[in-house]
């Protein structure tokens, strides 16, 4: 087998810029990249009902590393001179730092408080796309990310949400380095000739190494897993693994920062719904209030003051 730069297997498009594109073209470009915290917002419901508990670590483990391989195998591209560097440090703030934290929080805080932690990561790529992509600062961009944050509160935070120290740690450490990391790939993005099936196992195989002795060290031996468990792992590492972020890394690449870190707001909107349809978890009033707040939220970051004005005038 011969690994080189560029891919021998067919990936998707290369890098195009989606956010001049025409609107088809971009609605396409952005459910797409919602598919990927559609899946994430599974999460909760798999880790606390299928996947064994106290093992963060090994869960971030088996839902990144052998989905990296499997990208590798199948392009057969590896980085090259910088790359090498950047895809260490795009995979570390993206998988190995993200997904433990991620999962931490999900065992440690009712799915509520963890998603609504999660909800900040809008907020936090607005103001790291004024300090590292030097652009302007929005108010809209802002304005809707707090709207959005405040609709996920009002889905998912009951009087009988629990605030562990460590738990909202790990959650809002988690938000902020995927957010960081989501402003640099958008900052550096894709070498050419690279396509976004690579691009993502890059990441994923640089995550899932740095946990193989993070998670030794903290959990020892793997947990004994029953079929259950199985399933919920081929789940995260699968669709919520490898797909999802072919699809998300493609996203960062081609559509503003900003409308691409809004739609992560799916995914707590996902796991209430769930919540809902399999755990008999009951949505009153003020939930639907904050999912039409999000939605709109959502729904908005997609355009701008601008872009709304050009196409009022050309109509």
């Amino acid at each position: 087998m011969c690994w080189t730069h560029r891919s021998r297997a067919p990936t998707l498009d290369p890098v195009k810029n989606l956010g001049t594109s025409p609107l088809p073209a971009r609605l396409t470009g952005t459910a797409m990249t919602a598919f990927a915290p559609m899946v994430w917002g599974t999460t909760y419901v798999v880790t606390t009902e299928l996947l064994p508990p106290g093992h963060p670590l090994f869960a971030g483990l088996v839902r990144a590393l052998p989905a990296g391989l499997v990208a590798l195998a199948v392009t057969r591209t590896l980085p090259r001179g910088a790359w090498w560097l950047k895809a260490a440090a795009l995979g570390l703030l993206n998988i190995g730092v993200f997904l433990p934290l991620l999962f931490v929080a999900a065992e440690r805080l009712p799915g509520g408080v963890a998603a609504t932690l999660a909800a900040a990561q809008p907020l936090v790529v607005a103001l790291l796309a004024v300090a590292v992509l030097r652009q302007t600062p929005s108010a809209w961009s802002l304005a809707w990310g707090v709207a959005g944050a405040v609709g996920v509160g009002l889905v998912v935070l009951g009087p009988d949400a629990g605030f562990d120290v460590v738990g909202i740690l790990a959650g809002l450490g988690g938000a902020a380095a995927m957010a960081l990391g989501v402003t640099l790939t958008k900052r550096w993005g894709r070498p050419d000739g690279v396509g976004p099936t690579a691009f993502a196992g890059w990441q994923l195989a640089a995550g899932g190494l740095f946990l193989v002795p993070v998670t030794f060290l903290f959990e020892g031996a793997p947990p004994a897993t029953d079929a259950g468990a199985v399933l919920g792992y081929l789940w995260l590492g699968l669709p919520g693994g490898l797909i999802a972020y072919i699809l998300w890394f493609r996203g960062i690449t081609t559509l503003p920062v900003t409308s691409v870190a809004v739609l992560t707001l799916l995914s707590p909107m996902v796991a209430a719904l769930l919540g809902a349809v399999l755990l008999d978890q009951v949505l009153g009033p003020l939930q639907l209030l904050g999912f039409a707040l999000a939605l709109a939220a959502i729904l908005a970051s997609q355009v701008t003051p601008k872009s709304i004005k050009e196409r009022i005038i050309t109509r």
